[in-house]
């Protein structure tokens, strides 16, 4: 079979899921020498890192997305904080992913929206605070653009199951989308195979709803039916993990929603719309296998598409 994704989309892989332990220098090295991924995702590094990881990148024609989220969940900071000097610290911390992005020349910053609040009369409250931290973050991508604007994407997460997060239910993704775009160009929305069987709404019913405003697409895999496993949440286990919710048939389902929902065709900052995995190793496994696999679970998919 042909690699006819190629014409459609760039595939990539989240580094610091995949290998969340080791030298991130030598990891990117293994997935640059490997020719099937066309982009990675990290998290920001110190400098001389971050310059090692360009220098690979380069050399091995890959493009590089960068990742606030971990940056976010591990200082449990959130855009959508009441107090306003904990959301000074959120918007701080993207805005620093925003500068390792144009030292990496990535286009595309992902985060996250803090957590859903626990009375629903405080989400429309919240709301306005999650679209102002995403304006003043674009905002600050634009006045410290060259010759190109990073675009911020915001990732839906769960809203209930394990992060439970404002954005979160494609309700609330799409309006956050419509406010801050009224107001500045450079935003839009990443959703997560890993995150829709946790969210109201048929995956197909989502990104319909998320259409206008995808522009970067993350693939994985959950455990959301029985709270008793261990690996139950938002964990990213390898498709087809026992109890999970996505293997092959789930994933060809999901890559024919997202060429329904015409994610493919859309304006999107990176060369070509960009369909990252993200899965990470359990009981056992190798990070270099779990690449192995979600390479040949995505073109047993794409054979069936």
């Amino acid at each position: 079979m042909t690699e006819s994704w190629r014409q459609l989309m760039d595939v990539g892989i989240v580094h610091f899921m995949a290998f969340p332990e080791g030298d991130p220098v030598e990891q990117i090295r293994y997935i640059g020498e490997d020719d099937f991924f066309d982009v990675v995702e990290i998290k920001p590094y110190d400098p001389p890192v971050m310059e090692e990881i360009k220098s690979i990148c380069d050399q091995a024609g890959m493009s590089i997305g960068i990742g606030a989220q971990p940056g976010l969940l591990g200082n449990k900071l959130s855009l959508n904080n009441p107090d306003e000097e904990g959301r000074k610290a959120a918007i701080e911390s993207v805005r620093g992913a925003i500068d390792a992005g144009y030292t990496m020349d990535a286009r595309i910053v992902a985060c996250l929206s803090g957590p859903m609040p626990e009375s629903k009369d405080d989400i429309a409250a919240q709301m306005d605070l999650m679209v102002d931290s995403c304006v003043q973050i674009c905002k600050y991508a634009d006045e410290t653009a060259d010759d190109y604007c990073i675009y911020l994407s915001v990732e839906q997460f769960d809203d209930t199951t394990d992060k439970k997060c404002l954005i979160g239910p494609a309700d609330l993704a799409a309006q956050l989308a419509e406010r801050v775009r009224e107001q500045v160009d450079n935003f839009g929305i990443t959703a997560d195979l890993s995150h829709l069987p946790m969210l109201p709404g048929s995956v197909a019913d989502i990104l319909s709803t998320l259409a206008p405003y995808l522009i970067h697409m993350h693939a994985g895999n959950c455990v959301s039916a029985d709270e008793s496993l261990d690996l139950y949440g938002d964990l990213h286990p390898r498709f087809g993990y026992p109890g999970s919710d996505t293997d092959v048939p789930e994933l060809v389902q999901f890559l024919q929603d997202l060429i329904y929902s015409g994610y493919f065709q859309n304006d999107v900052p990176t060369d070509k719309p960009v369909l990252t995995f993200e899965v990470k190793p359990y009981d056992g496994d190798t990070s270099e296998l779990i690449l192995a696999h979600t390479k040949r679970t995505f073109r047993r998919a794409w054979a069936e598409v």
